[in-house]
């Protein structure tokens, strides 16, 4: 198993730190953080540009074809800055949503689109009964003459306020599976807002008596769970490497400031303490970056293994969480100065912490998956 990146790896990873360099400097970053759409329009139609919303679709529905690790390359950059925006939502889960959920008509429909930025994707799964499993999806759909009418609130959407349309998990009368509609996000009863304390592009989505049409269903009525645990699969080592790349800027940075901080006459970073943080920081971000490249190694070889992205999961999600905790032992007062930059990480962490689940529900899924 070699891990190591192809020579095109390195040329696409550093195309994506120049672009972080031009589109996401930290004066930016924090200007991003307050708006709605996590990004600049500019950014968002670079990336639309560059093909890197697109990645993951087939070349056929006017994406690349790319391997997940290619992706991962990508997205390890866009999480150093940490740069928010719906690049995951739309690009990644989205689209991998659409291709393995969606008939021939609608990946046609919907792909080129996502990949070409002028559709903006975002699941709405979790409802105020919060879980990833599949029994968590009470929202009910309605059956009419014409479609469906669909009423309840949908929490902890990603990139809600963002979203042009939403796949909304819902259960049909006519069926006890989950269905996947694709629901406009600017139709009448549809209303989504900001939940505060994350990244601003997490948010709460209610629907009040929201017409959706028959051909809205994406997939079959009451198959809905299937494709998506699919996408789950191959969308979650991504958001992973999104993790990684922001452990190791938070590291970079706490390295620097232990070596360019003195006290009492000496750098910082001779102080034991101080050490015993960055060791431990180091151990999170080697155990994330591994774990999560072999699970990407394993899904592009074809060798489908839900164990290694379940632990990569859960090892991802604890190792930025705590890389942030030990950043800030090490800066101490400075780190929580919005303007130096710490912060936008810290939020980063615990808003994804939680996102296609968390460490726990992840350890639960490799017992289950072992038969303990």
């Amino acid at each position: 198993m070699d891990l190591s990146l192809t020579e095109e790896q390195r040329l696409l990873r550093s195309a994506a730190r120049d672009f972080m360099e031009r589109e996401a400097a930290k004066e930016a970053l924090l200007e991003f953080e307050q708006s709605a759409f996590g990004c600049s329009d500019e950014a968002w139609q670079t990336a639309a540009d560059i093909g890197w919303l697109g990645m993951l679709v087939p070349e056929e529905y006017g994406g690349s074809g790319s391997s997940l690790t290619d992706a991962a390359v990508v997205y390890e950059q866009l999480g150093a800055g940490p740069l928010s925006g719906p690049f995951f939502s739309s690009g990644v889960l989205g689209a991998l949503t659409v291709y393995e959920a969606g008939s021939d008509e609608q990946r046609s429909h919907w792909l080129p689109r996502i990949a070409g930025g002028r559709e903006i994707v975002a699941l709405a799964l979790t409802e105020p009964s919060y879980g990833w499993e599949p029994e968590r999806v009470r929202m009910r759909a309605q059956p009419t003459d014409s479609g469906y009418v669909i009423s309840g609130t949908k929490l902890f959407v990603h990139d809600a306020t963002a979203a042009t349309t939403l796949i909304c998990a819902v259960r049909c009368r006519d069926s006890e599976g989950v269905t996947l509609m694709m629901v406009d996000a600017r139709a009448a009863g549809v209303t989504a807002r900001p939940l505060t304390g994350f990244m601003g592009w997490v948010g709460e989505v209610t629907f009040e008596d929201v017409e959706v049409p028959a051909d809205a269903v994406l997939g079959e009525v009451g198959d809905g769970w299937r494709p998506l645990q699919a996408a789950f699969q191959k969308a979650a080592p991504i958001l992973c490497a999104y993790k990684v790349g922001g452990a190791q800027s938070v590291f970079d940075v706490t390295l620097e400031y232990s070596r360019s901080r003195i006290q009492f006459g000496t750098p910082i970073g001779r102080f034991q303490r101080v050490q015993d943080h960055i060791v431990e920081m180091v151990n999170h971000l080697d155990a994330a970056r591994w774990t999560t490249y072999e699970a990407l190694w394993k899904l592009d070889a074809g060798r489908s293994d839900p164990t290694s992205v379940h632990l990569a999961k859960a090892v991802a999600s604890e190792g930025y969480y705590q890389a942030c905790n030990h950043s800030h032992e090490v800066h101490a007062g400075i780190g929580v100065a919005r303007e130096y930059g710490l912060t936008l990480h810290t939020r980063m962490s615990r808003t994804l912490y939680h996102c296609l689940g968390d460490p726990r529900f992840h350890r639960r899924r490799i017992a289950q998956t072992l038969g303990f």
